[in-house]
């Protein structure tokens, strides 16, 4: 399955190393905001509202103009801070271009990832765009509108100094973000396999931290052997750390991302329906390719769509 972590007890500099290399922020705002068009720089042309679609979205939400959408700002390129703290990313793109069909803004604010799915039942946010792997599991307390499609990667140190295999983590300590499927995997089905096996198990359960970015930084200052994470967040961490991580093996678990909306509402068939047009007038591909994750999309949107 794929998804979206304990933070480490680094030294100052590695810290700073790490995030430099990464060409991320290390913002501590809870929250930022963005609305209207594409990033500032895009290619991407503006959208136009349906009506159709924009009567589907619930009074209490149209009266206020926009959607409130849940975003854990550390997972680029999907969503993060660029150098002067704004939330940006493939999925801040997306959902600012889903409000336009539907006649709003988007107002997209940085979230803990675990308390996401929470905040969207109890009302604090309209939706989610946050890498959300769409899995039985969370479809039954929320809805999610597919878009994406990704698996999961593995990433160790460059010239893999450990001779990881990607296929047998067993006893290896392996840095993952806190909530994510790849988290629960190694709970629930990588352990188990090695207490089967007779090997060490993963320590701890994996290493767990709030933000990919500490993931990332855990691996390259040595903290940990092994990264797993979603196939476009590993990508593209290998290419902004100029040469310090490489990928090992092959993506596994490919499985889609969803749209995190409250159970049985209007606004997910709104959601759905933009999801589509933008498919249909070719703002969806251009989005994708601007963030170089293109070999993630998917030829239709379905409601609910897991398999697992």
């Amino acid at each position: 399955m794929t998804a979206r972590t304990s933070r480490s007890r680094l030294t100052a500099a590695a810290v700073v190393l790490a995030t430099a290399s990464l060409a991320l922020t290390a913002c501590s705002s809870s929250s930022s905001s963005s609305s209207g068009s594409p990033s500032a720089g895009s290619s991407v042309k503006a959208v136009t509202a349906d009506p159709s679609l924009a009567a589907l979205v619930p009074a209490d939400v149209k009266s206020s103009g926009k959607l409130i959408v849940a975003a854990d700002a550390s997972y680029a390129p999907n969503e993060f801070k660029d150098a002067s703290g704004n939330i940006v990313g493939m999925d801040v793109d997306l959902a600012k271009a889903i409000a336009q069909k539907l006649g709003l803004t988007a107002d997209v604010q940085d979230a803990k990832f675990d308390s996401i799915i929470p905040g969207i039942t109890a009302k604090k946010y309209n939706m989610s765009m946050s890498s959300f792997t769409d899995t039985k599991e969370r479809e039954a307390t929320v809805d999610m509108v597919t878009y994406f499609s990704a698996g999961t990667s593995t990433a160790v140190k460059a010239g893999n100094p450990d001779k990881i295999d990607a296929t047998d983590l067993c006893g290896k300590k392996v840095a993952v973000q806190t909530g994510t499927t790849q988290a629960d995997a190694i709970k629930d089905t990588i352990n188990p396999a090695c207490v089967k096996a007779g090997k060490p198990t993963v320590p701890n359960d994996g290493d767990k931290f709030d933000l990919q970015t500490d993931v990332t930084t855990a691996l390259i200052s040595g903290r940990d052997q092994v990264m797993l994470a979603d196939s476009p967040v590993i990508d593209y961490a290998v290419k902004q750390t100029n040469g310090q991580l490489q990928k090992i093996g092959s993506t596994t678990d490919t499985a889609p991302y969803g749209v995190v909306l409250p159970k049985g509402t209007d606004l997910t068939k709104a959601v759905q329906g933009a999801v589509t047009a933008l498919m249909a007038d070719g703002t969806y591909k251009a989005i994708l390719e601007q963030w170089g994750v293109q070999a993630g999309a998917i030829d239709k949107s379905v409601v609910d769509g897991a398999t697992s």
